[in-house]
């Protein structure tokens, strides 16, 4: 595979999975949405059919890993970091183009839910001291939810455990099941795999944190969170961020030491 090819099949791939995973997201959180209140079910298994079609689109480019966490645990296992930056070059460059296009997709549901007075207060809600204005702008908006995740419980020892536990199952899938011939990729095989482990971790170990599992589909939707011009979309929880991009690498991390030790 060629760096172009690599690149180009991330940045389809990610966006593919981010506008079908963020879609369903909105459709179940937004006001004026067909799905409102859909619940967690359609949540997971809307995940996990983005990530069935994410992986066909995209593996004849770039063998479709779709997440650095799984990047970075095949050159672990490879021990060839080389095409590492490409890599998570479109990646994070495929999960903003989903996201924006999820706002595309349900603009006006958002400003429909945005402008609500239930949903996002009345007159004189929006903070007035400088220090309520600060804590208002990292607190979690009343949609960040389709865009990035976020802790029911903030602990930072047990998100970032969640985070990385969950990590570990899904790379381990990976890479005992879900290898193409080459085994620099998911398969065809692998790819209904994978997409059936992230409905099992969503259903057993999403409740904590939303099990973004996957730095980039945090990342790069948070970032377009924080750039769309929402009106009343409340903070970007920056102060969050950290754990779903450093815990599903040190995951996958862990999970190709596993692949090493107990599978070679």
């Amino acid at each position: 595979m060629s760096s172009s090819d690599i690149f180009i099949g991330e940045t389809i791939g990610t966006a593919i999975l981010i506008l079908l995973g963020g879609g369903v997201c909105a459709a179940v959180t937004l006001k004026a949405s067909k799905a409102r209140n859909a619940g967690w079910l359609a949540i997971t298994f809307g995940w996990g059919f983005a990530v069935l079609t994410a992986v066909y689109t995209s593996a004849p480019l770039s063998g479709a890993h779709l997440n650095p966490a799984v990047t970075l645990a095949l050159a672990i296992k490879d021990k060839d970091f080389s095409n590492l930056p490409t890599y998570w070059g479109g990646q994070l460059l495929g999960a903003m183009i989903g996201a924006a296009l999820v706002w595309v997709a349900y603009y006006g549901q958002f400003r429909a839910h945005l402008t609500d007075k239930e949903i996002v207060g009345g007159p004189g809600a929006q903070a007035t001291t400088a220090k309520a204005v600060e804590a208002q702008e990292q607190a979690a908006g009343p949609v960040l939810g389709v865009f990035s995740t976020g802790p029911e419980i903030r602990n930072v020892v047990q998100n970032l455990a969640t985070e990385i536990i969950g990590t570990v199952v899904l790379v381990l899938a990976v890479l005992t099941q879900g290898l193409n011939d080459k085994g620099n990729g998911l398969g065809t095989l692998g790819a209904l795999i994978t997409a059936l482990v992230v409905v099992s971790i969503g259903l057993s170990l999403g409740g904590p944190t939303g099990y973004a599992i996957n730095p980039a589909r945090d990342l790069g939707p948070r970032i377009v969170h924080a750039l769309l011009p929402l009106p009343n979309k409340g903070g970007s929880d920056w102060s969050y961020a950290w754990i779903p991009v450093v815990g599903p690498l040190i995951g996958g991390a862990i999970a190709a030491g596993i692949y090493n030790v107990a599978f070679v």
